[in-house]
């Protein structure tokens, strides 16, 4: 399951929980205040005779969310990283023995996966999330493509193109230069060099 997705139905069942536990707390505390009035009227006590304390309504709810929440905090990278793990299994496959390397000096494998040796930028774009990989692709098939280009191929809002074009640049996937009222967008050295062979 996608992380964003995870995180948006665990959201959503405690802000449920909460949204119940609220209503049925204000109930509690609106039929306590007319038992509390009807007993006045009366002159006796009627605090025996009503329902639930609301404060018990509360603490439930606040309870229960807690327990959602952090149970699916504390599953959460079990729970959504199985695309990792797949990966991580791929490249396990991967021979490491230069002889075996060698041997299959093709671009792709067997089974149809590329060959990480003959092709270390289509590694790196693997290895890189979606979001990281929509931006990187564009400026390795466009170097010196603008940001404002860039964030029209990804269809990322302009924020979220800054934020991850400077997390690509502090990882020295690639560098921008300044033209103008917005930057220039170009791979490193080293991805270019890989690109070109």
């Amino acid at each position: 399951m996608n992380r964003r997705r995870a995180d948006t139905v665990v959201g959503g069942l405690v802000a449920a929980v909460l949204i119940v536990g609220g209503a049925l707390s204000w109930q509690a505390y609106q039929q306590q205040q007319a038992f509390e009035q009807m007993g006045s009227m009366m002159g006796t006590s009627m605090g025996a005779v009503h329902g639930t304390n609301p404060l018990w309504y509360v603490l439930g709810t606040l309870l229960v969310s807690a327990v959602i929440g952090g149970g699916y905090l504390a599953a959460r990278d079990d729970l959504t990283s199985t695309d990792v793990k797949d990966r991580s299994q791929n490249e396990m496959a991967v021979p490491t023995d230069p002889e075996i390397a060698e041997s299959s000096e093709g671009t792709t494998q067997p089974d149809g996966a590329i060959n990480p040796e003959s092709q270390p930028q289509a590694r790196v774009l693997d290895l890189l999330p979606e979001d990281e990989r929509r931006i990187l692709e564009p400026v390795l098939s466009s170097p010196g493509i603008t940001q404002i280009e860039l964030r029209d191929r990804s269809d990322f809002s302009k924020s979220k193109v800054s934020q991850t074009v400077s997390a690509l640049e502090k990882r020295g996937l690639l560098y921008r230069e300044r033209q103008g009222r917005t930057y220039r967008i170009y791979p490193s050295d080293d991805l270019q060099q890989n690109q070109a062979h």
